[in-house]
């Protein structure tokens, strides 16, 4: 990644169907952006894209109950979801939506193009119907016991907990999800996609590829082995992509078959905005889907399968950072249980940055679930955040504005002073290391720790003494806050841009070079700007 580059980044579609908690920012929404906000002080060209996933049948039961129609139902919750993560400063180049006229319209052309390929094919099935609301039961209207864990209460469709996908018929102890009776089973015709001819060609590519986490491949590779099934791609519903076919009898695509292909129709249209040829930039990029470990097996295996069905017309993905999910003082994110905490209610209550600085400080580059406590959040800030990063940076900057607001020129440089112009000049190495091995945890502490060493000097070098070397130690301590500002840019960028406004400097954080942060950016004689904390103690 040294060369300048090309990117794309996705992060996994939030279905419009609710508002957004602190679970899904945690695993795909704040370690996207963080990497995004890196590449860009980078100085990489990067489309960041995402979506919300409009389709199926939970939208259409919840807009049904509301009164409303579909389309008005998913425009409420794109909306909401825009103006949250915008509050959040999560920074989507085009935050689109599935239901949009391009994303509909190639989602069909992928489906013709599979179906001219042979790789799709009507079969007779027995569904579940239910006599009592007259209808055919689509994958969310069922609910039962997942036949690979044994966990109650899941869908039709695939299983919250152990993440295996499966047919509605395989769930145990079955049940209507709209009036809670026992289905039964009634011939209806579906469309299918060839997934099982495609298992050699997916294990090669997943072998091949040594940037994807071995710990994903691992059990995806064992999916292969124990057997892939075709897969049913269409659904007896209203609200869905319609088949472009005569015979379909207003079948539409099921939202799994179509969400993903989102990524690169928003993308393309985000580039033909701007007058760019977006097949092209697509296939010479490096592409990033960011998304957790609930929904690995449509990522890793359908989603490439179609775009391998398609001739590789679009590239597979490079890397598909994976994570856990984010618990709740010990216990699942649960809208129906009511233990979760909404992103909107959070940020009514505390600043952004805080929520960005505890979720990346605790969060893991793998699968790991992590744990959500409210006196961890508190500590986490008050203790590091205040206490070391916002410490220093305000003991530096208030004593230069007492004296003067001028920096000034450094007074001889002795060897604890050449020790903190070497941590400044390898930070950006250091930390861009880790954020591009995608250990972004890592890469915060790294930053921490630099902060550390800068209240250590500045206490070793007690300028309010006025030895000889304080001048140095202010002149230094002035562009060690500097630094400080744009390394931690990607994680905290509204508190990274006050201090920069603090500092006095020309421009935003975002328009710097990461790899200015290692020099020496504030010249003696430059005069600083308006001071005050920058962190408030929660």
């Amino acid at each position: 990644m040294r060369s300048r580059g090309r990117f794309v980044v996705t992060a996994a579609l939030p279905y419009a169907n609710g508002e957004l908690h602190l679970g899904h920012i945690a695993s795909t929404y704040l370690p996207s952006d963080i990497f995004v906000r890196y590449l860009r002080l980078k100085g990489h060209e990067v489309v960041y894209i995402c979506a919300t996933d409009d389709f199926g049948t939970p939208i259409l039961v919840k807009a049904e109950k509301e009164g409303k129609t579909p389309e008005e139902y998913v425009r409420y919750w794109h909306r909401r979801d825009a103006e949250d993560f915008e509050a959040l400063g999560i920074s989507f180049d085009l935050f689109h939506m599935t239901s949009s006229e391009e994303c509909v319209g190639f989602a069909q052309y992928v489906f013709k193009r599979l179906y001219e390929n042979g790789y799709i094919y009507k079969k007779r099935i027995e569904q579940f119907y239910c006599e009592y609301d007259k209808k055919f039961l689509p994958d969310r209207y069922v609910i039962g016991t997942c036949p690979y864990c044994g966990a109650k209460d899941q869908y039709g469709d695939g299983c919250e907990v152990c993440g295996r996908v499966y047919k509605p018929t395989e769930l145990i102890d079955p049940r209507c999800a709209i009036c809670g009776r026992r289905p039964v089973l009634k011939e209806t015709e579906h469309y299918y996609f060839r997934l099982s001819s495609l298992a050699s060609e997916l294990r090669d590519w997943l072998e091949g590829n040594e940037k994807l986490q071995p710990d994903v491949k691992k059990y995806v590779l064992r999916w292969i082995e124990d057997g892939l099934e075709d897969w049913d791609i269409t659904r007896d519903i209203s609200w869905g992509v319609p088949i472009p076919l005569e015979d379909a009898s207003g079948k539409v695509l099921y939202g799994w078959f179509d969400n993903h292909l989102c990524y690169i129709s928003s993308t393309l249209l985000y580039l033909e905005r701007k007058g760019i040829d977006g097949k092209e930039f697509w296939n010479s990029s490096t592409i990033y889907h960011f998304i957790g470990k609930d929904i690995v097996y449509h990522h890793y295996l359908l989603l490439p399968a179609i775009r391998i069905a398609m001739g590789r017309e679009y590239k597979l993905p490079d890397y598909m950072p994976t994570r856990g999910h984010l618990l709740l003082e010990g216990r699942k994110f649960s809208k129906s249980k009511g233990w979760y905490v909404s992103l909107r209610d959070f940020l009514n209550r505390f600043d952004p940055d805080y929520l960005r600085f505890y979720l990346a400080s605790i969060t893991p580059s793998g699968q790991n679930d992590v744990n959500f406590e409210w006196e961890g959040f508190k500590a986490k800030i008050n203790n590091e955040l205040v206490a070391n990063i916002g410490n220093f940076v305000y003991r530096a900057l208030i004593f230069v504005k007492r004296e003067g607001g001028v920096v000034p020129e450094p007074d001889g440089f002795e060897e604890l002073d050449e020790a903190l112009v070497g941590d400044l000049k390898n930070s950006p190495k250091l930390v861009g290391d880790l954020i591009e091995r995608n250990e972004l945890d890592k890469a915060l502490k790294e930053i921490e720790a630099l902060s550390s060493k800068c209240n250590g000097y500045f206490q070793h070098k007690e300028p309010w003494r006025k030895r000889r070397g304080y001048r140095t130690c202010l002149y230094l301590s002035i562009n060690a806050v500097r630094s400080l500002a744009i390394l931690l840019f990607p994680y905290i960028p509204f508190s990274s841009e006050r201090i920069w406004r603090m500092l006095g400097l020309e421009g935003d954080v975002a328009s710097q070079s990461w790899d200015d942060a290692g020099r020496l950016g504030v010249k003696p004689g430059h005069r600083i700007g308006e001071v005050s904390i920058p962190f408030e103690k929660v």
